[in-house]
This record gives structure tokens, sequence and C-alpha cells, in this order.
């Protein structure tokens, strides 16, 4: 059986992902194609070209995103993507979709035409870094000879590519959309990210009936998308919920390992 797994956008809290990964593989559901926007495409492409959990959780941990090395010079953001390139060069066997193990697709936004691409054959890292370049915070990423955003813009949840390949779909939805008070909102920064959470759920929701079963961990919430100091907490967020959501779908499971 082919066995999807869509992971969603949602900054640091897609570390909730690989806590998602081990609850999966100690049940014996090991994803055969892998979709992901934004930090799910950064998990998803390092999933699919074999890291161990533990691996891509020391990955998320040490990637030094923030380093002044980063910073962006006389582009549109703080920090200049394509300078993390190097950091995703160690990761995989070559720089395209072919060196996987796992089919993957990774959502990303054209921020010239407004559309969406998704990316699934040809060059790797590029896409993956496009998917997750949080608009204002990461530079647009050039690519052939268009400029690529956060595919989170346009499709947080990209269920649609493995529909055709998958008999299951598993979701991972870690950006969740819980009520705040304006007193909360104390800073521009909390607005924008306030804002791109609205954005992201808008269309996400109503896509959770394309799986069989999706995990989305109660408590993100409360971690912003740059919140580097609680990767800890966000991952074990990840394990239990989804180790809670195979108990409640015990039948589900079974069919799907079976």
């Amino acid at each position: 059986m082919n066995i999807g797994l869509v992971l969603s956008g949602g900054g640091v809290r897609g570390v909730a992902h690989i806590g998602a990964i081990k609850a999966l593989e100690e049940a014996g559901i090991y994803p055969t194609h892998i979709a992901g926007t934004s930090a799910g495409a950064i998990v998803g492409s390092l999933y699919a070209a074999g890291m161990t959990w533990q691996e891509i959780l020391h990955f998320f941990k040490t990637i030094p995103i923030f380093r002044t090395s980063k910073f962006a010079l006389n582009k549109p953001g703080i920090i200049d993507t394509e300078k993390l390139t190097n950091e995703f060069h160690v990761c995989f066997k070559g720089d395209d979709f072919s060196s996987l193990k796992k089919a993957l697709f990774v959502a990303a936004t054209n921020v010239e035409t407004g559309k969406l691409k998704i990316f699934s054959s040809g060059e790797l890292i590029k896409p993956v870094l496009a998917s997750a370049s949080f608009p204002g915070v990461f530079t647009p990423v050039k690519i052939k000879n268009s400029y690529y955003i956060d595919g989170g813009v346009l499709n947080n949840f990209p269920t649609e590519p493995l529909i055709p390949h998958c008999e299951s779909i598993i979701g991972v939805y870690v950006n969740p959309l819980t009520s705040v008070k304006i007193k909360d909102l104390k800073h521009s920064f909390s607005v924008l990210d306030r804002a791109y959470k609205i954005m992201a759920a808008s269309g996400s929701l109503a896509k959770f009936s394309d799986c069989d079963f999706v995990v989305s961990p109660k408590g993100l919430g409360r971690y912003g998308t740059f919140n580097m100091k609680s990767m800890d907490a966000i991952f074990s967020l990840g394990y239990n919920s989804t180790k809670e959501a195979l108990e409640n779908n015990v039948s589900k499971v079974e069919a799907i390992i079976s």
C-alpha cells in the first residue's frame, strides 16, 4: 500500500512533525509519499532522504538560521534564504528529487505570478528553501527564471499531489488557529504571525477530509512561528498527539499496516 503523509507549514512548530514521524514508525507506519509546505517541506525532504527522526531533530536544533552571516544585503528580507543552501547539501546524496528514497512533493508560491507550484522533480534544495521562505523574514528564492516564497501563502496543507498515488493519507497540521485577545498582539510581528495563521487555516481545514486521519496537536498555538527555544516541548506535543490519534483510529491504522 502506498501511504501518503502531508505535513503543513508552521515555522518552528514544524518540529511537531518529527515527533509525529517517531510515533508513526513505532506503530509500524512508514509513509511512501510525502507532501509538505514550509517547515513541512523541510521535515519531509529530510525524511524522504532517509534521515531518522533523531537526525532531523538534531538538524533543526543546530541549523544556524539567524546568525549575522545569513543576513540579507540589498534583498527583500532579513535572512538571505540562499545562504542556507550549504546547510542542506550535507543532508542529501544529490541536489535532485531523484536522489530521495521516498516520493516528495513540495509546495511553493511564485511571488511574481501569484500561482502555486508543486515541485517533485529536478533540483531539490532551492524548492525546499523556497517553500519555507516566510514572507518578509526570508528572501524569495530564484529557481530558473522565477522567484518563489512560502508555499503556505496559497497551500499550507498540500494533499492534492498525494491523492492520485496513495491509498491512505495521514495529515499532520501544526498551524492551529485559536482565538486570541487584542492585548496579546503586542508587536507588529505578532500581528503578522496571526495574519499568516488565519490565511493558512482558511483553505487547510477543508482538506482534512482527504486524509484517513489528521494529527493537529493541541497546545501548539502558544508557541510562536520562530520560537527556537521550545523545540523539545513542540516535539513532545507532536509525538503524544500522534500516539493519541493512532489510539483513536485503531481500525484505520490496522487497515493501513495490514
